[in-house]
């Protein structure tokens, strides 16, 4: 559970990406009138509100303005990374049916490029929809989702080490050679206990938005179009996002009661995230500039040991003070740590194994991570405990960041109440163009 660490630089749109005009028209209003290419070709979002990250708001829906928020889909990079962090999430990871080839592998991204390209503008999955088709045909979208707005609903596609090799060595798709060096499993951290049925896959589709009917509704539809070409590998529901990636947003808590992203990098900050967090056209391989290395670790909290620890020694752990969320040497939640400031007895006040030093920037050659976890309750076990913790998601520019930043958590306090269950490393290609598929310049 690292510290919130990561610049955000606001979504852009690049001349000729801009998207519709959605304010004021509902879900079902516009299903018929725009196609997926022509939901990104209206022209009048190339700049403004819509460069900067900032949702659209659609009018008067019944989730009212937060609810009917619309984030750009086409763009020089995807959304759902520096993009205002939604409230739920549900994550899926994908593996390529047998015999699924290169074109056939094609043919999937484009069908869920185009379908995501609808559902993030508040739209059905595919004409004619749930109700709109044949009496005698399955719907093409589920319905669940009828006469909700889009909720700020952003898909973000990445792609796992075994679309370059199989675990057998295989190369289905022609593309061994186009991988990235560092596409590779992550190696083995401390407090590591990986569950293989949480961990790995070769394709994954992030679906966040602020009504989780929305967000699953997305991840339903992109399986079922899946259907025959790629088969579910695992999935994670998330709610109550875990960082903030806007000015506008409040420092929201984990599942142990702290305030959790503080310090992450904002969108309103401008040029921090191409220095950490987008992949750069003078960076390896080529067909990634743009884009950014995801990585997802489902991180279990013992729950019931912590919630049986003092208040102080919680404090000493994280290294702030658990109501206002400031660093022990002092200030308020956005005070830089003094990890020099020292006690009474001379004792520095933010202990040397706290999570917050640990993880700070400082400690860690300057790494910093752009953070998007999400908390999550999935029942309890056997033995009546939650099965709860933080699904923990980051973006960086390279995965060494990562590695830097939890090879040194390696001796902090708090894994003493932590578990790490579930991993995964994505390369995220750069945003699309209308006309094209999500990660089309890796077959060029």
């Amino acid at each position: 559970m690292t510290e919130p660490g990561v610049p955000a630089e606001a979504e852009r749109v690049e001349p000729g990406r801009a998207e519709p005009e959605s304010r004021g028209v509902s879900r079902r209003g516009l299903l018929g009138l725009l196609g997926a290419g022509a939901a990104g070709a209206a022209a009048g979002f190339a700049g403004g509100a819509a460069t900067a990250g900032v949702a659209l708001t659609a009018g008067a829906h019944g989730g009212g303005a937060a609810g009917a928020s619309v984030f750009p889909f086409y763009g020089a990079h995807q959304a759902g990374i520096t993009t205002p962090a939604q409230d739920r999430l549900h994550f899926a990871v994908f593996d390529p049916d047998p015999g699924l080839d290169r074109e056939g592998l094609i043919g999937l991204l484009s069908d869920w490029t185009a379908a995501a390209a609808r559902l993030s503008q508040g739209l059905e999955v595919a004409e004619g929809g749930a109700v709109g088709g044949s009496d005698y045909a399955p719907p093409a979208d589920t319905g669940e989702a009828l006469g909700l707005p889009a909720s700020g609903l952003t898909i973000t596609f990445g792609f796992g080490p075994e679309v370059f090799e199989t675990a057998d060595g295989g190369d289905p798709f022609g593309l061994a050679a186009r991988r990235p060096p560092e596409l590779v499993a992550l190696p083995r951290f401390q407090g590591d206990a990986l569950e293989p049925a949480r961990t790995g896959g070769a394709l994954c589709i992030q679906a966040c938005a602020d009504d989780p009917q929305v967000a699953v509704h997305a991840i339903r539809n992109l399986s079922r179009i899946a259907f025959g070409r790629a088969t579910l590998r695992w999935s994670q529901l998330g709610f109550g996002r875990t960082s903030s990636t806007s000015t506008a947003q409040a420092t929201p808590r984990n599942l142990f009661g702290f305030k959790d992203g503080t310090a992450n990098i904002k969108a309103e900050e401008p040029g921090v995230a191409d220095e950490h967090v987008w992949v750069q056209p003078g960076d390896e391989p080529a067909w990634l500039a743009g884009g950014s290395y995801l990585v997802a670790r489902r991180i279990r909290m013992v729950i019931e040991n912590w919630d049986r620890v003092q208040l102080g020694e919680q404090e000493q752990l994280v290294g702030r003070s658990k109501g206002e969320g400031a660093p022990l040497s002092g200030g308020t939640e956005f005070t830089e740590p003094d990890f020099e400031a020292a006690g009474p007895t001379g004792a520095p006040l933010i202990d040397p194994a706290s999570h917050v030093r640990l993880a700070h920037p400082s400690v860690n050659g300057g790494a910093r991570l752009l953070r998007r976890g999400y908390n999550f309750v999935d029942g309890n076990d056997a033995l009546g405990r939650l099965d709860a913790g933080l699904f923990f998601l980051s973006f960086q520019r390279s995965p060494e960041q990562f590695v830097r930043v939890q090879t040194s958590l390696a001796a902090d306090g708090l894994n003493e109440y932590l578990k790490h269950v579930g991993s995964a490393i994505f390369a995220v290609p750069g945003g699309v163009a209308v006309g094209e598929f999500v990660g089309q310049r890796l077959f060029d």
